[in-house]
């Protein structure tokens, strides 16, 4: 069952994001799913919005989401990062 991640907050930010995506990636920017370090990806997407800046993944699995946030944890607290993401399985999942 895919699992989706929302990381919101008043310690994600655009700057907090890039900077953890430079960390993790060696990268400005994400491209593919080859970027992340681990497989299982299905949709990733960051931006501002009236509410603050969001980033939401949805992994294949809960495992695959768990892999995820072993390797990215170090990469949250190195950016300032301390906001506890939203996770929940998914009801329904549609790819275009």
């Amino acid at each position: 069952m895919a699992v989706v991640l929302i990381h919101h907050g008043p310690t994600v930010t655009k700057e907090s994001y890039e900077q953890v995506v430079r960390s993790m990636m060696g990268k400005d920017r994400p491209e593919s799913a080859g970027d992340w370090p681990v497989e299982g990806l299905l949709v990733h997407t960051a931006g501002e919005g009236p509410n603050g800046f969001r980033v939401v993944d949805v992994w294949e699995s809960e495992d695959a989401a768990h892999r995820f946030g072993e390797e990215l944890a170090p990469h949250l607290r190195q950016a300032g990062i301390t906001d506890e993401p939203e996770a929940y399985p998914a009801l329904a999942f549609v790819s275009a």
